[in-house]
């Protein structure tokens, strides 16, 4: 195809809108592609993301250009790290003509545990979300999101019970806006810390003794749960706001428990 060949097809995206209804966010959804994250011990993982790549859209565009996200992620290096996410960000803006930009990225992120007694090895897996957004005016804010399973023992069991006390799996998960550096094993050491027992991903017999002695020793509610975990996030400096919820898949229900608990401790809004 001739250069005047290809100037010659209409390019519908450009158009002008009538409707003056600009649009939030408009792009592309869950593409994978390679990326590599340190870890705090000095390592390396590599892992696959999956990508979702949004600007806004002013009223007076019809539509954006879908192929120019995909040459963005692609352009980039071919296992794309945490310190090009932000320049990867504001070629995408500039390049789309937006004023604002989020470039979110999943994947799951391992950490090597040690069993509580016997001290055997084993990874736990996390799923973590980064999320990277140009607002408008050109500020840059970065959210850290983890989910972290662990174990919960129901207190109101324990207590109405001659012996034993239902306990569950939990999914807590907090979204944090930092302001400096966080590792993500740092915010899944706060999560563990205030479950009634962390998860290991293997256990010899006198470790299954200590997790079941310990969550009994130690019961939360789901409302214990997400109100501890705000308390360590409150006390750290790194983080401008947070969102802390906890899901407890019911061991004697057909439902779940679930409570939250969002701050912005920027505006003294929420937890305290």
């Amino acid at each position: 195809m001739t250069p005047q060949q290809a100037h010659a097809i209409p390019d519908v995206q450009n158009l002008n809108d009538s409707r003056k209804l600009a649009i939030d966010k408009v792009g592309i959804k869950s593409i994978r592609h390679p990326v590599r994250v340190s870890d705090k011990n000095g390592g390396v993982q590599h892992t696959i993301a999956v990508f979702n790549m949004y600007v806004g859209l002013p009223h007076n565009f019809k539509g954006t250009h879908m192929s120019r996200f995909i040459e963005i992620i692609n352009g980039n290096e071919r296992e794309i790290s945490v310190e090009s996410i932000e320049p990867m960000l504001r070629e995408m803006v500039k390049r789309l003509e937006a004023e604002t930009g989020q470039i979110e990225l999943t994947f799951p992120y391992f950490i090597n545990k040690s069993a509580p007694i016997s001290g055997v090895q084993s990874l736990m897996d996390y799923e973590v979300t980064f999320t990277a957004e140009i607002r408008e005016g050109g500020a840059y804010s970065f959210t850290m999101k983890t989910v972290v399973p662990v174990t919960s023992l129901c207190p109101c069991s324990k207590k109405i019970s001659q012996y034993g006390a239902h306990n569950q799996r939990s999914h807590v998960t907090v979204t944090a806006q930092t302001n400096s550096f966080l590792w993500i094993e740092e915010l899944v050491q706060i999560v563990e810390s205030q479950a009634s027992c962390q998860l290991y991903g293997l256990l010899k017999r006198p470790d299954e003794k200590y997790v079941t002695e310990r969550a009994y020793d130690n019961p939360k509610f789901v409302e214990d749960m997400v109100r501890d975990v705000a308390g360590l996030l409150n006390a750290e400096p790194r983080i401008d706001c947070y969102r802390v919820e906890s899901e407890n898949f019911e061991s004697i229900h057909n439902h779940s428990a679930y409570a939250l608990i969002e701050c912005d401790k920027r505006a003294g809004l929420g937890a305290g």
